[in-house]
């Protein structure tokens, strides 16, 4: 196992990218290359920046990395609320308040991990 497998906030964005793939995969065909793709990536940047920060040997490479990580998050949020100023996110099948929650949290343990 990898030390970074051990982190909570690599397990919670972990969890993150999973929603932002299954709400991207859930979008109309005609936005899956735009904001499907985006937020996707976004997602997905999230957990990578975590594991590759937390394998570099010095504190200012995992705090740059940890910072792209918590940009990608709030990337991700103002997508979302694109996607739901466009009435193209199905807030009853996602769980509005458990995504933003759970960012929220993800937002803070990455703030713990930069001033560490």
């Amino acid at each position: 196992m990898f030390r970074f497998q051990t982190l909570e906030v690599w397990k919670k964005a972990v969890d993150f990218a999973d929603l932002m793939i299954e709400i991207a995969d859930a979008l109309p065909q005609k936005y899956q290359f735009s904001f499907g793709d985006q937020l996707r990536r976004a997602g997905l940047s999230v957990p990578n920046n975590i594991a590759e920060g937390n394998g570099r040997k010095f504190k200012k490479e995992a705090s740059h990395l940890y910072n792209i990580s918590k940009g990608s998050l709030y990337e991700c949020i103002n997508i979302l609320v694109i996607l739901n100023k466009r009435n193209l996110i199905n807030w009853k099948k996602f769980n509005r308040e458990y995504i933003y929650k759970l960012a929220e949290e993800i937002a803070k343990m990455l703030t713990g991990l930069m001033k560490k």
